[in-house]
């Protein structure tokens, strides 16, 4: 009975799920009868929120910034020009790319961070010098890739980006990625895999490949772990070298 008590205790807490401290003699003790509880009434379907008349006006800017960006210095340009609200507003810049523009693999990760925001560059600390090292165990480096973000200004204080600021630089993400032409996209984190195909759970979609169109082209994509959430799970490692084998395969395979 202890035995499997730990073991699914150990399992719940692997899965993410905060779980108390349970004893053997807790184990042991008899549950108190339940008390006969109502059933809830149902409550109402929440309301969606229309977007603000600001954020609808700055997502059609943005669309107007980024197609007029014949290349990618014009839109490294418009973007650093260009007013997102809040995560502008508290920016040092604008964070655009780093590695080969010639690339046929893009990277496109999450939000930036604070040494990305004082660099201007993705992935520039710790997490992104783990993820290079990821990318270098098959031979990958920024001479055969390229690196950008969902969102291109650090959000205030870290947090995770809206909903609404997602779609304030979806144009500039798309253009950026019609402008590289790559062969293979790897979607790192949760917020690239939900904010370019519109699902949701990197646990269960991780090395799963799937398409993405963009400027009427299919391309492969595969989404992988962040590699923030790889340094507070180490034991998730062995998943994301098996991602890595199957983007060598892809590799092999188109390029």
């Amino acid at each position: 009975m202890e035995r499997s008590l730990d073991a699914l205790l150990s399992w719940w807490e692997l899965s993410g799920v905060d779980v108390p401290e349970v004893t053997a003699n807790a184990a042991r003790k008899p549950r108190p009868k339940a008390e006969p509880v109502k059933a809830p009434k149902p409550e109402k379907p929440a309301e969606q929120k229309a977007p603000l008349p600001d954020q609808i006006k700055r997502v059609e800017n943005a669309k107007t910034a980024a197609s007029g960006a014949a290349n990618l210095d014009a839109l490294r340009t418009a973007m650093s020009n260009f007013d997102a609200g809040e995560i502008s507003d508290h920016a040092r810049q604008a964070v655009f790319s780093r590695g080969n523009p010639d690339a046929d693999i893009m990277i496109i990760g999450e939000a930036p961070g604070r040494d990305e925001d004082i660099q201007g560059k993705p992935f520039v600390g710790k997490s992104g010098q783990f993820l290079d090292k990821i990318f270098a165990s098959i031979g990958l480096n920024e001479d055969n890739f390229y690196i950008t973000n969902v969102i291109n200004w650090r959000p205030p204080g870290n947090r995770n980006p809206t909903a609404e600021e997602i779609e304030i630089c979806r144009p500039f993400l798309q253009k950026h990625i019609a402008l590289i032409e790559p062969k293979i996209i790897v979607l790192v984190g949760g917020i690239s895999f939900t904010a370019l195909t519109g699902g949701s759970g990197i646990m269960k979609n991780r090395g799963q490949w799937t398409g993405l169109t963009i400027d009427e082209k299919d391309i492969p994509a595969l989404p992988v772990y962040h590699p923030a959430f790889l340094l507070r799970r180490p034991e998730l490692k062995k998943d994301m070298w098996h991602d890595m084998l199957s983007l060598r395969a892809k590799i092999a395979e188109l390029t």
